[in-house]
Formats: structure tokens, C-alpha cells, sequence
């Protein structure tokens, strides 16, 4: 078994990553890697890697829920019409990461994402464009990398249309989560899993 892979104690054997945590279990399990054409979401997972720079991903995790209910739920054209109102009562809500600068990105990537989904019909149909053609090779890269031609192309296009905290870095750990690329280890149960839900997903 690759060093990548861990078998748990009822024989699953499941990426390293998860660590023995229930909710990063779970987080493994039943989201990360499984295609998502949902505009809703897409704009969160943007966003919450964008509030993720400088912390880890499991701390964003369990704070999930009060993000959801600070950014109503990530709705585009609800969060795109926040003020400053909205500004200072995010930076006084305990529940999320307080920082201005991602804030204030969040609100204007949800300006920008209603652009899109006037252009491309939802937010998905664009995204998708930017699927690679290897995302279900028989062989996952060891390690993972840190970004990719394709999240490069990605990260500058949504630049070019005024999109903040969009690395390439953070844009393909966004791919990773959302299925576009299938990163899960050789060995993996879950590798398998989100192969046959892209197989079965129709695109936007």
C-alpha cells in the first residue's frame, strides 16, 4: 500500500490526509474530489480558500457553518450587494476570520461572479471550461503539486476579470475540492468514487 494511503480500523483505505479527525474524515469521504456544479457552493469553496491563506484547511472547516450564515449562504447576488454595513458587522463576527482585505474580496468576487453567470449562464458552466483532460490518469503525481498550467490559466483569467485572492495555489486547491482534477492517492477507495460521479455528472 503507497505511503500516500491509510486503512483504517473497518479496512478503508482512504488518502493520509484526513488524519484521524471524524469532520476531515468526512470532509474526505463525502466532498472533497466529487464534481460540484452548484454556483452556491463554488463561490463558497473560492471563497473560504481565499479566507484559508495563512491557516489551515481544517480550521475553515469548522467554521464552515459560520460562514454560510455571515455570507448567506454564498448566494452570488445576495452577498454581491453587501455595503459597508456588511463589512463592519463581518468584522465583528467572532465565527469567521476577521480580515478586512478578505472580506471585502469575497464581496467583490461575488460582484464579479454575477458578471459571469450573466455571460456563461452559471458560474459552473464557466469553471468547467477549465477541467484538464488528464484529471482521471491512471497515475496521481507524488506529491500533489502546488498548482498547475491549467490552475495558472484559471488564476489569470479570474484576475483579468477583477477577481481577488486567486492564486494559482489557491485555485487548484478550489479544482481539487470540486473535482476537476481527481488528486485522491492510488489505492484510495474514494478515487474510484469521484471517477464514476464525472463519469455520471451532465455539465452546465
Amino acid at each position: 500500500m503507497s505511503e500516500s494511503v491509510r486503512v483504517d480500523g473497518q479496512g478503508r483505505a482512504r488518502c493520509w490526509w484526513p488524519g484521524d479527525a471524524p469532520d476531515y474524515i468526512a470532509y474526505h469521504d463525502d466532498e472533497w474530489g466529487r464534481p460540484v456544479v452548484d454556483d452556491r457552493r463554488l463561490l463558497e469553496k473560492l471563497a473560504l480558500e481565499g479566507f484559508q491563506s495563512g491557516l489551515s484547511w481544517i480550521t475553515i472547516l469548522r467554521k464552515r457553518e459560520n460562514f454560510r450564515r455571515a455570507f448567506a449562504g454564498f448566494d452570488p447576488a445576495t452577498v454581491a450587494r453587501f455595503g459597508s454595513k456588511d463589512v463592519d458587522r463581518l468584522l465583528g463576527d467572532a465565527g469567521i476570520v476577521r480580515h478586512r482585505g478578505k472580506i471585502e474580496a469575497t464581496i467583490n468576487n461575488a460582484q464579479r461572479c454575477v458578471e459571469l453567470i450573466d455571460e456563461f449562464g452559471s458560474l459552473a458552466a464557466y469553471i468547467w471550461t477549465f477541467e484538464p483532460a488528464y484529471r482521471d490518469s491512471a497515475v496521481a503525481p507524488t506529491p500533489l503539486p502546488s498548482q498547475t498550467p491549467d490552475s495558472i490559466r484559471l488564476s489569470k483569467d479570474l484576475k483579468k476579470r477583477g477577481w481577488r485572492f486567486v492564486g494559482p495555489t489557491t485555485v487548484y486547491a478550489f479544482m481539487q475540492a470540486m473535482g476537476l482534477v481527481n488528486d485522491h492517492a492510488v489505492g484510495c477507495e474514494w478515487r474510484a468514487i469521484c471517477a464514476t460521479a464525472r463519469q455520471s455528472l451532465t455539465l452546465p
